[in-house]
């Protein structure tokens, strides 16, 4: 790191090139750290001994009123985001990692030796410890008055300009720690995720769910319609795939091992396209549950989707882009063919691919040219879901797109299988699991040709999983939801809700890594 900056210093001497304030300040904060350790003092210790949090003081004393003093003793350490030096008083924010307080170093208070330490070397964005007195000032900011500091890591990069600094959304997402530091905002949206995934597994577990792990490396990519990536294995020299389901198979395999209940949060990976409601990899999460249907599916689902929705936000009203919906009332059921046929009068049981075709291209929606009838009915749907607010499930799926899924007895046209509809999308799908071995050996088949014809989401025939369906698995509910959910709830294109998201890399030109294209 020192060796590139000292590098990039000296090229900009060698070619008159005027230095940027970047430049400037990392060149300034070189000095500082080559000075402190010329005096042996480490600028990146080992530890720090804290006893207090920002947030911890900030309740402790809300009491305190203006200009009071007391003599309790602090230990607190943080990143110093600003400061301001008025000669012989000084005032910096720490951030911590729970918020932020302001420390003070004044004259005949604060001891000279450490005074003078503080405005020498210590900048913005150090992570400095702290040790002193709490007391609220006279405009009422609680405060830390400084007895002692440690320098504990010397920043060489400024943090952003507080006004000028991150605007452009490649740069945030690219430098995530930045926006993170500089907008408190998205730090706490990180919070609710760990709550959101936290109160989903409290959730199941306090149902009696029994939380598992299964492969994420798979021989075949099953359990889910999508386009796997491929990789390679090199001790058994095998091509396997990234799993696309969160052991879906697998837990099901379970439930023919003897378990009632199981469930996985996890990563799965789809090799797919990018937008607002998609990535390639994602936190899923799974259940099955042995002897139930998918009507208990439904009943446990909106429980579960309340509790969340409580638990980390203390509400259950929510608006999302021109949706406005209540998870508290009476959810919707919306049959699969009747939603289309009211949004585009097209009835799938009876239409033409041609048809389909003609109504899709009225419509101006994108589909895939030469598409099989069923990724055609496909792309009605996602038409028809994005003008239904919910909640909502949607029931009565046609078999063909639903080879996982249980047969409905009453119209073996259709199958037991439910999606939930929020803000017009779909945040969470579930079955009456199909457990008829040959029935879904025959489906599997099916599944297959479409793959052969080029339909790389198509189900693979999973020989193994048959093989374990024939020696019988019970009646089984299964459900799954992405963290699409979540970002449904926050209002915001999922990426956004990433916290380290997959980005592109950047290219430097060749001439700034020394070659000569």
């Amino acid at each position: 790191m020192l060796r590139n900056i000292l590098n990039k210093i000296y090229k900009c001497y060698q070619t008159h090139k005027p230095m940027s304030r970047g430049d400037l300040i990392q060149e300034e904060r070189l000095k500082k750290l080559n000075d402190l350790r010329k005096q042996n003092i480490d600028p990146y210790p080992n530890s720090f001994d804290v006893d207090s949090y920002s947030l911890f003081l900030q309740n402790k004393y809300q009491n305190l009123e203006k200009d009071k003093y007391t003599k309790d003793k602090v230990k607190i350490a943080g990143r110093l985001v600003s400061s301001r030096d008025l000669g012989k008083i000084a005032f910096g924010v720490l951030q911590d990692g729970e918020g932020k307080i302001q420390i003070v170093l004044q004259d005949k208070e604060t001891p000279e030796k450490v005074f003078s330490f503080f405005k020498k070397y210590i900048d913005s964005g150090d992570f400095i410890g702290i040790e002193g007195t709490i007391f609220r000032t006279q405009r009422g900011e609680l405060s830390v008055l400084v007895k002692k500091l440690e320098l504990l890591s010397k920043s060489l990069l400024p943090l952003p300009e507080k006004w000028h600094g991150l605007k452009d959304d490649e740069e945030r997402l690219r430098k995530r720690y930045l926006d993170i530091i500089m907008n408190p905002e998205i730090k706490e949206m990180f919070i609710r995720k760990s709550k959101f995934w936290n109160s989903m597994r409290s959730f199941l577990l306090s149902h009696d769910f029994l939380e598992v792990e299964t492969p994420v490396l798979e021989t075949s990519a099953g359990g889910a319609a999508a386009t796997p990536f491929v990789t390679h294995h090199n001790s058994l020299d095998l091509d396997v795939f990234l799993r696309i389901s969160m052991g879906e198979l697998w837990q099901k395999k379970l439930m023919v091992a003897g378990f009632s209940k199981t469930f996985e949060i996890g990563r799965q990976f789809r090799n797919e396209g990018m937008d607002a409601e998609h990535l390639q990899d994602y936190t899923q999460m799974e259940f099955y549950w042995a002897y139930a249907n998918y009507l208990q599916g439904m009943s446990l689902v909106e429980n579960m989707y309340k509790h969340l929705a409580k638990e980390v936000y203390n509400k259950t009203k929510f608006s999302i882009n021109e949706h406005a919906f209540d998870l508290a009332k009476k959810w919707d059921h919306l049959d699969f063919s009747d939603t289309i046929k009211k949004f585009t009068k097209v009835d799938i049981t009876k239409t033409s691919e041609k048809e389909m075709e003609s109504k899709l291209k009225e419509l101006k929606v994108e589909y895939q040219r030469n598409s099989d009838k069923f990724t055609l009915i496909d792309a009605l749907w996602k038409y028809c879901r994005k003008k239904i607010s919910g909640p909502a499930f949607v029931v009565g799926h046609p078999i063909e797109i639903s080879p996982l899924a249980k047969k409905d007895p009453k119209n073996p046209k259709k199958v037991e299988r439910f999606q939930v509809i929020l803000g017009g999308s779909e945040v969470g799908n579930g079955y009456s699991e199909l457990n008829d071995p040959l029935d879904q050996e025959s489906r599997f088949l099916e599944q297959q040709k479409l793959k052969d014809s080029g339909n790389l989401e198509a189900h693979s025939h999973d020989l193994d999983f048959v093989e374990a369906l024939k020696y019988g698995m019970p009646p089984t509910c299964g459900f799954g939801v992405s963290e699409r959910f979540f970002a449904f709830l926050e209002g915001k294109p999922i990426r956004e809700t990433v916290i380290f998201p997959l980005m592109r890399p950047i290219i430097k030109d060749s001439k700034e890594k020394g070659g000569n294209s």
